[in-house]
């Protein structure tokens, strides 16, 4: 059965989403802050900015008129940068209900406390709103194109889960559903710090074994982190863990992959994030993993080492050294 889905945030990632509901005959509204890039994508059926190879299908309006996307909306989805997410939320509040619910697919912490986002939208919605987060291996390109694609719907309740799930279910792209909200969060967010360190280290040529070692501690750490807020396991060992960990360390479709590669062969952070000219998320992720890490008492070298060079100054070539100088201990604890 179709729906009426507003889609809040009109990047690479929003579009793509709305794509994918649009392929599946759901009605969506697709909110472009900026009601330049919203006209121009409305008439030209295009998001030229993000992935102009792709038509927007005849079932996608798009608007910055925030009401006219929310109006007459079923179900809502948050897409923007983390940084734009407690504002949104504010923003679509009086629009929100138990029926409806929300979910989102920002990848990433409050600003300035490092709270969990769920624990945001719970704060504004209350308790008892059901809550989404899609999450998982998926680059905004290849969702776009229709490639086979595999995601992961957590959520507070099993049924809301199911519900969202089947929302995006088909047409080549897969949608398992879990209860784990804590585990997706941060699998999700922690991958994107841990995909700069990878991206430094193959910008300096540290070869295949570095970004290895790189990826499989930088889980380990993950899962600490994990464990002290009581997330489960087997959600870092599935698609939101460890499937968006290896696809965001290893694509160059990565956009904290490539601030990496551009750090490591000495450009600057300025110079790196203007040749992207996209939001890199890890940059404000490592400094909310750091306050999150640092309040639960759990050790995470590698992002330490990462927010060291994205906040003060670090040699990425030092960080390396420092991480492989580390004194001997237990794989396993």
């Amino acid at each position: 059965m179709s729906s009426r889905v507003a889609v809040l945030g009109a990047g690479s990632w929003g579009t793509a989403l709305a794509m994918q509901l649009a392929r599946l005959n759901h009605e969506v509204s697709l909110w472009a802050r900026d009601a330049e890039q919203a006209g121009q994508m409305q008439r030209q059926r295009l998001n030229r900015r993000y992935l102009p190879e792709f038509p927007l299908a005849s079932n996608i309006t798009v608007t910055a008129d925030l009401d006219a996307a929310l109006a007459n909306a079923q179900r809502f989805l948050i897409v923007t940068p983390s940084h734009a997410f407690p504002e949104t939320l504010k923003q679509i509040q009086p629009y929100v209900s138990e029926d409806s619910g929300l979910a989102w697919a920002t990848k990433g912490f409050e600003p300035g406390n490092g709270r969990l986002l769920h624990e945001v939208v719970e704060e504004h919605l209350g308790s008892d709103m059901p809550l989404a987060l899609v999450t998982g291996p998926s680059f905004a390109r290849d969702v776009a194109a229709g490639l086979p694609t595999a995601v992961t719907v957590a959520a507070s309740t099993p049924d809301f889960g199911a519900t969202w799930a089947a929302l995006l279910h088909g047409s080549g792209f897969r949608a398992y559903y879990t209860a784990d909200l804590v585990g997706a969060e941060l699998g999700g967010a922690i991958k994107n710090v841990l995909a700069v360190a990878c991206g430094m280290a193959d910008g300096m040529s540290l070869g295949a074994n570095t970004r290895a070692a790189l990826i499989t501690r930088g889980l380990a750490e993950t899962m600490r982190l994990g464990k002290a807020l009581k997330a489960d396991p087997r959600t870092l060992m599935g698609l939101a863990g460890i499937g968006d960990l290896v696809l965001t360390c290893t694509g160059d479709l990565s956009r904290n992959r490539r601030l990496g590669l551009a750090l490591g062969r000495g450009q600057t952070i300025e110079q790196a994030v203007a040749e992207i000219g996209q939001v890199v998320e890890g940059i404000k992720t490592a400094e909310e993993t750091m306050r999150l890490a640092e309040r639960m008492g759990v050790e995470m070298p590698i992002t330490e080492q990462v927010h060291g060079i994205l906040f003060k100054g670090w040699s990425a070539r030092t960080g390396v050294t420092k991480l492989m100088e580390r004194d001997i201990k237990r794989e396993t604890e």
